[in-house]
């Protein structure tokens, strides 16, 4: 997810800290609810359960917030969290997978308090990295006690992860042929550029999906494949040149997949097409 890029660095292993967050989601530490809310709207601030999940040794390395046109809801709107455990002395290189956190919430209605798993795949040590499966979720509702749920679901979703750590072996035994990469492509190519109704128009191809960006990442093999199509469809920068309005030929750059529920539904989409085709290859992938 794109979120991570700037801000999760595995050769330092530090958590960003309350300033730095405060830059990037100021909407995190958000006490109060927007004004917007009815008085049956209790509001959950984020930076308590973020303190509390500290002193259970998970961290935040990632944060990101959604824009939005009316600045009274700067304060107060959506916002995801990425949290790792750093009380460990693990030694990351590049190819590892890692277990994290994804923490949802906003004070404004327009978000409810989301606790996903996730899976990376450390590209390399300049913090590039890239998700490879968001996992079920645990929600919690705006009330009661807010920080002990969200503590018990954190390491619900944290043993959810841990046990998809088999699908980068298993899918690496699995070979695909051209015409299973292609049928790979082509359902994320839906995914990605169908409008409501599934129509397709980009000029982008689905083949452009299978493209590697690294040399490492020519392997036919189903992990390579699936985080080869991932990246293309989240990062964006395909080029394609299609027709306008009036017939003329106009140059297309697919774009990076900035909003935070469209990163989270392709990146839930995306895994759960590579888990259908490791069972139809003889692997059950884990949930």
């Amino acid at each position: 997810m794109n979120i991570y890029t700037n801000t999760a660095r595995f050769d330092t292993g530090r958590a960003l800290t309350e300033d730095e967050l405060r830059t990037r989601a100021p909407s995190v530490f958000a006490l109060a609810a927007h004004e917007s809310r009815s008085d049956r709207f209790q509001p959950i601030p984020t930076i308590e359960i973020v303190r509390a999940l500290a002193n259970e040794g998970f961290h935040v390395v990632g944060a990101k917030q959604s824009g939005t046109r009316d600045e009274t809801r700067r304060d107060f709107t959506k916002h995801l969290l990425r949290l790792r455990r750093l009380d460990n002395l693990t030694a990351y290189s590049v190819g590892d997978t890692v277990c994290e956190i994804l923490l949802k919430n906003a004070n404004d209605g327009t978000s409810a308090y989301d606790l996903m798993a996730g899976l990376f795949r450390i590209r390399c040590l300049n913090s590039m990295v890239s998700q490879t499966s968001t996992l079920d979720s645990v929600k919690v509702r705006h009330s009661g006690d807010v920080a002990g749920k969200v503590i018990e679901g954190t390491y619900t979703v944290l043993e959810a992860a841990q046990k998809t750590l088999a699908a980068p072996q298993d899918w690496g035994t699995v070979n695909l042929n051209r015409d299973e990469q292609m049928i790979f492509a082509e359902a994320a190519h839906v995914l990605r550029f169908a409008d409501a109704d599934g129509n397709v128009e980009t000029p982008i191809k689905p083949e452009q999906l299978l493209v590697p960006r690294r040399y490492d990442d020519r392997a036919a093999d189903l992990w390579t494949q699936f985080n080869v199509v991932q990246e293309n469809v989240i990062r964006g920068g395909l080029r394609g040149v299609g027709r306008d309005a009036n017939n003329r030929r106009r140059r297309v750059t697919t774009r990076e997949v900035n909003g935070i529920d469209q990163d989270v539904k392709l990146n839930k989409a995306l895994w759960l097409i590579g888990s259908r085709m490791a069972e139809l290859k003889g692997i059950r992938a884990a949930a």
